[in-house]
């Protein structure tokens, strides 16, 4: 008989044995591994040529981004950056030129740390240990135990977002994961229910579940494999559990606004600055940036020489953050003299978008600018998420 009572898993301690379910965490593992077999995706870039680099490069990449966005940067990714060292080696500069796009930055510059770290202290391979492995830039306990259960078969339970709304459902586990006690339980179930045997087919099919079928919203209940099994589906409660984050009183989102002065010189070149490391756009290059249009009317008079009358305003550009919205105004100034300087000591850099050669991390609203302003096709997507 299937039990349809909820439990409130988050008011029991670490040590109290899990309350009787509709299923055994034991009998999961076959019932998803057979699953995936049959209806699971199974030809993703990543899943072919399989190693713990490539596995390791597709978890950070696919962390806040969906799959389809991610394939085409990992293709590219794969093939200028093959092995560990050659990632380690590179610049960040095209480390950052080739995540263009695909958003939140720092996921990049942990990944090229990560990479000379395997470098200096493993000699370029991927580390075998769980410790080694979760101690590196970027990556967590479950994104450690993804990379090795996938890479190596190795028996390791995982927690992302997608494993923890199916087990939250499938389990009728009360409560919100972020909450310390209700992510013990979570994590308790995780290893209960991570099998001895095909290990990196059951984890690719629990996160696939949660990705494909138990999404956040409108799950696919009829074509589960373990809809009969799942107790909040049996209370009718798949769409409340798991619980949201309680909500503070909402309030309007900020609003910030800043200039962007773009001198381009008669060469075809702009000058950009580094962004600083932390704060958004942490390491990218990007337009000069200026907090009134006054200041960077300013600069340009000291820097080029020129009066405020040569600046020409372009189409405000408005971009979402997770926090705040930001307005861009674009400030044009053409033709100024050229400057032979390529790389210039205070952090700026006269760029060329036509030399090949040149390849930097630009904001994507910085390169869709830039391609807008000097008629650059650039290889990424104009479709791609801006970060």
């Amino acid at each position: 008989m299937l039990a349809c009572s909820l439990y409130n898993w988050a008011d029991m301690s670490p040590d109290t044995e899990l309350p009787p379910a509709a299923i055994d965490p034991e009998q999961l593992g076959p019932l998803l591994v057979a699953w995936q077999r049959r209806s699971g995706r199974q030809d993703l870039p990543w899943q072919r040529d399989r190693s713990a680099y490539r596995v390791w490069v597709s978890e950070i990449m696919l962390q806040q981004t969906q799959v389809s966005t991610v394939i085409g940067y990992f293709e590219r990714f794969m093939a200028r950056f093959p092995t560990v060292s050659a990632l380690g080696e590179a610049p960040i500069d095209e480390v950052l030129h080739l995540w263009t796009g695909l958003g939140y930055y720092a996921r990049a510059r942990n990944l090229h740390r990560a990479a000379r770290q395997i470098c200096e202290r493993f000699g370029g391979e991927f580390p075998r240990h769980f410790a080694d492995v979760a101690a590196l830039p970027g990556i967590g306990r479950s994104t450690a135990g993804a990379i090795l259960a996938l890479a190596y078969d190795e028996r390791q339970p995982i927690l992302d977002g997608n494993v923890k709304r199916v087990l939250g459902r499938l389990f009728a586990i009360e409560g919100n994961a972020a909450q310390r006690a209700v992510e013990q339980r979570l994590w308790a179930l995780a290893d209960a229910c991570t099998p001895a045997q095909d290990v990196a087919i059951y984890t690719q099919a629990i996160m696939d579940l949660g990705a494909t079928v138990c999404s956040r919203r409108n799950p696919a209940c009829v074509v589960c494999p373990v809809t009969t099994q799942c107790l909040a589906r049996a209370a009718a409660r798949q769409h409340e559990i798991p619980s949201p984050k309680p909500r503070a009183a909402r309030k309007a989102r900020p609003a910030r606004a800043c200039w962007w002065l773009l001198p381009i010189d008669t060469a075809g070149r702009v000058l950009l600055e580094r962004r600083p490391e932390r704060g958004i756009w942490g390491g990218l290059w990007c337009p000069l940036q200026f907090d009134t249009p006054t200041a960077a009317e300013s600069y340009a008079r000291q820097r080029f020489a020129v009066e405020p009358a040569a600046l020409e305003t372009l189409g405000t550009i408005d971009h979402a953050f997770t926090h705040f919205d930001l307005s861009i105004t674009p400030l044009l100034l053409r033709d100024v003299a050229a400057d032979d300087r390529v790389m210039e000591p205070s952090g700026v850099l006269w760029y060329n978008p036509q030399d090949g050669a040149m390849r930097i991390g630009l904001p994507a609203p910085a390169k869709q600018l830039l391609d807008d302003l000097l008629g650059q096709t650039f290889e990424l997507s104009r479709n791609a998420p801006y970060g």
